[in-house]
């Protein structure tokens, strides 16, 4: 909707510059703009990227929403930048959790002169994405890619407000080890970056305390039939299985192991942490335990509040990492204020000096766009509920 009235203004523009006989003249830049006078309200438009169609569109709506909802309580709130009266727009794209479409999304973003993204949803589109904005200096706060070569590429515009599967790979690795005894681990991976990456931190963590990888299986972000790879798995007889996957994928697999006879403990992630996961798995969901890179909603600073405006504003619950979309769109505005400016590259610039505190709790961002401290919290499902575990704090980048 929004791509149509761009559209249909630019259009009007472009026909009445053609009826006066005016000189092409260059659109004026944001620091003209606010050049004006206060009597103008400008336009700046935040992008919102992540997968609204597919096994992992209601991840990327929650997402959405959580953006969403900070641009219209600051518009309605008043926004003032250089004298200049603001009204941010939300660009929502579908990215549909593909790296290619990502990609052609990141310049769409780019050639719409936007002054941030909030996105992707995905470590495997942030990732290949993130090189187009950091070509145009303009920042991608992702509130849920937790892959951590996203931010160990060398770009200046990558950031994010979630803890790494370098912390929430050995969290699930200790809780293996130390609270279910396990000494044989099987693999699991569904060839994703976001997937692949947990893994193999997941993996790394438990070798190092002396757990032994009995089975290393890998199968793809589109299966729903695991029983091969199962079959293989429960004869090497493992304490634990962990894999690295959207919920899409966990649920069926989680299903499909009860049905085998599969005792092991089956491990995930935060893509796998949610309420999809029981509807697909069933009963069999009570043998999971999952990570989140943050804390749960209701140990968040503002968490309370925050859940009671959502579910008002969106007629249903948070489902995944609305909160950390919510505060990315603050954490820009933050930068345009200090930076008093809504030029991209100025932001841009503004943003490692970061020291806001918002609903998911102090926000800061070290040399390479990580938070500085956060949290994981494991899960386990009782009744097809997901109830909280245990909560892992990390600080410097480190368990």
């Amino acid at each position: 909707m929004n791509n149509l009235v761009k559209l249909t203004v630019a259009g009007i523009s472009l026909t009445s510059l053609t009826l006066m006989g005016c000189d092409k003249k260059e659109p004026p830049s944001h620091e003209a703009a606010q050049g004006n006078g206060s009597a103008a309200e400008q336009v700046v438009t935040i992008g919102h990227a992540g997968p609204l169609t597919g096994g992992s569109s209601h991840l990327g709506k929650d997402n959405e929403n959580g953006a969403r909802l900070a641009v219209e309580e600051i518009n309605k709130t008043g926004l003032v930048i250089a004298g200049q009266k603001v009204r941010l727009e939300l660009d929502g794209e579908d990215d549909a959790a593909d790296p290619k479409t990502g990609t052609q999304i990141a310049q769409k973003f780019v050639d719409e002169h936007v002054v941030a993204v909030i996105g992707h949803l995905n470590s495997g589109v942030s990732i290949p994405a993130s090189r187009i904005y950091n070509d145009a200096n303009i920042a991608e706060i992702s509130p849920s890619s937790t892959n951590p070569d996203y931010t160990k590429q060398g770009y200046k515009s990558a950031y994010r407000v979630v803890a790494t599967d370098a912390q929430q790979g050995p969290a699930l690795g200790d809780y293996a080890l130390k609270s279910l005894n396990a000494k044989t681990i099987a693999v699991v991976d569904d060839a994703t970056a976001y997937g692949k990456g947990l893994a193999d931190e997941f993996a790394k963590a438990a070798q190092a305390g002396g757990g032994r990888v009995v089975a290393r299986e890998a199968t793809t972000d589109k299966s729903t039939d695991f029983r091969a790879i199962l079959t293989t798995i429960k004869s090497s007889h493992p304490d634990v299985i962990m894999f690295g996957g959207m919920d899409s994928t966990v649920g069926p697999f989680i299903r499909q192991a009860a049905a085998l006879g599969l005792s092991a403990k089956i491990l995930s992630g935060d893509g796998a942490c949610t309420e999809k996961v029981a509807a697909l798995a069933g009963d069999a969901v009570n043998n999971l335990v999952c990570s989140e890179a943050s804390l749960a909603v209701s140990r968040m600073p503002q968490g309370a509040e925050f859940e009671k405006r959502f579910e008002a504003r969106f007629n249903g619950p948070i489902l995944f990492n609305a909160p950390f979309a919510y505060d990315a769109v603050y954490v820009v505005v933050d930068a345009m204020k200090r930076a008093n400016t809504t030029d991209a590259a100025k932001v841009l610039a503004a943003m490692p000096m970061s020291d806001y505190n918002g609903v998911i709790g102090h926000i800061a961002f070290d040399a390479h766009g990580d938070m500085k401290e956060g949290a994981i919290t494991l899960y386990h499902y009782q009744d097809r509920k997901k109830t909280l575990l245990d909560v892992v704090r990390y600080s410097g980048g480190s368990i």
